[in-house]
């Protein structure tokens, strides 16, 4: 049910700041769109729409798989929709004069079990593979989330991730404690060692944890991350 997205104070919120700004608003109708599927077609007046907008399905797997996030309908989302959200929808429908339906929700992993500080995107369907974003809030496409989510992309980028945290880690380990007489060879032999270390710790939080690669999981609903 759509309803346990938004508690009951959080809709007296919405219905007392959308009232403030006049903006007609029907709840019951609202609540309705946003549970159906994604498989709707929105029926938009395309000369009002801003292109900037507009996204083909491949454009949101890349930004899915290049920060570790996934593309699910807004029925599997566990977050709540801030007001502005809620008004952007409202002031849509009542722009193109139509229901809205089959909303999609771009977010990390956790905000689809778990109700997190994240900050999701939220698109509805045009058809042919396009989504609209009608409102992004936070800061979650940042380049501090890209860079770590980019030894997830694949295992080529994880195994260049653990062979350069294995050299760092080595660097800054005393060689005095191995040999009182340290060669170059002393620290490739460390080196080694460091980075059989590294991976086979990542390789058991991997299999442990049922983890798996961003173009695995970035519209995969089931809970392995």
């Amino acid at each position: 049910m759509m309803m346990n997205f938004f508690p009951r104070t959080q809709i007296d919120r919405i219905l007392e700041k959308v009232a403030q700004k006049e903006t007609p608003i029907n709840l019951d109708k609202l609540l309705k769109s946003l549970n159906k599927g994604s498989n709707s077609v929105n029926d938009f007046d395309f000369d009002r729409l801003e292109t900037h907008r507009i996204f083909h399905l491949n454009q949101i797997k890349k930004v899915c798989v290049d920060y570790r996030l996934r593309f699910l309908d807004l029925k599997y989302f566990k977050g709540n929709i801030p007001a502005e959200g809620i008004e952007k929808i409202t002031r849509l429908e009542k722009e193109h004069q139509t229901t809205l339906e089959g909303f999609k929700v771009m977010a990390p992993s956790v905000l689809f079990r778990l109700k997190k500080t994240d900050d999701p995107l939220l698109f509805v369907p045009l058809g042919n593979d396009y989504f609209y974003l009608i409102h992004k809030w936070g800061d979650d496409l940042s380049f501090l989330r890209k860079a770590w989510a980019w030894p997830f992309k694949n295992i080529w980028n994880l195994l260049v991730t653990i062979l350069i945290i294995s050299f760092l880690a080595t660097l800054i380990t005393p060689y005095q404690i191995f040999t009182k007489t340290p060669t170059s060879s002393t620290f490739w032999l460390l080196y080694f060692f460091m980075f059989k270390a590294i991976a086979s710790i990542v390789l058991f939080y991997g299999f442990a944890l049922g983890k798996n690669f961003n173009p695995a999981i970035w519209n995969n609903r089931y809970d392995k991350t």
